[in-house]
């Protein structure tokens, strides 16, 4: 493989069928981009620890671990983007799907030039937002006198009380701590907190800037560590330790 090729995006096809799988690699592989298949969530994992896989496209439905599933591990143990395929009528493993981070879904059957349009607007998102400052495996931060339990979604002062987190506020923080000292505009934020799969505004980001900051600021309407950046966004102003 000559060097040219391996720059192409390489896009991971996980799908039990193979008359969905193969000819949807092919037709990857003829518009520019590398591609593998699975067959199997099991395969799957391996290709995501070797590959250097860039996007996964998943279907729901598989016999052994389902797609739901795999997902959940992609976002557990990295930033890779995911497009869930699902069946006709799977509205609820669709919203499941987004709720536990799928950055897309598509239905079948599918046109694949939707699916090259939607593959080209969650990889140009994604390589739009500042990179974390960190690998993946991190559970626990410290910022001031603030420890971040990222594993149990809480959080904990100096007296030790930890403090649960709603599923926003723990994603809203994540954001913030992986990316300490850098203005993020409402929009990445909307990004990095999978809140555009739920149809919010803008303003949802401020709402939940707002609940977090009660919680994490002394004097919430003269923060410390959350710092409303001029033009519309947030930075996150504190060191972040990984501990």
């Amino acid at each position: 493989m000559n060097t040219e090729t391996t720059t192409l995006p390489h896009i991971l096809v996980v799908d039990d069928a193979r008359d969905i799988r193969e000819p949807l690699t092919r037709y990857l592989k003829e518009n520019g981009y590398r591609a593998t298949g699975a067959e199997s969530a099991a395969v799957a994992r391996r290709a995501l620890k070797t590959a250097g896989i860039d996007l996964v496209i998943l279907d729901i439905m598989m016999p052994g671990e389902d797609g739901l599933s795999l997902c959940r591990y992609i976002r557990e143990s990295s930033g890779i983007p995911v497009i869930m395929l699902t069946a006709r009528g799977e509205e609820l493993d669709r919203i499941v799907g987004l709720e536990i981070g799928a950055d897309d879904y598509l239905g079948k059957p599918f046109n694949p030039r939707e699916l090259l349009a939607r593959i080209s607007a969650v990889m140009r998102r994604t390589n739009t937002l500042p990179p974390r400052m960190r690998g993946p495996a991190a559970e626990r931060y410290r910022f001031g006198e603030w420890t971040f339990n990222a594993s149990q979604r809480e959080i904990s002062g100096p007296e030790g009380i930890a403090m649960p987190l709603s599923s926003g506020e723990f994603k809203l923080l994540m954001a913030f701590v992986e990316r300490p000292k850098v203005a993020l505009s409402r929009e990445q934020l909307l990004d990095l907190t999978k809140g555009r799969d739920s149809d919010v505004f803008d303003r949802s980001i401020d709402n939940q800037v707002s609940r977090l900051r009660r919680k994490i600021e002394i004097d919430a309407k003269n923060p410390r560590f959350i710092k409303t950046v001029w033009g519309g966004g947030y930075m996150f102003t504190s060191d972040v330790e990984i501990i």
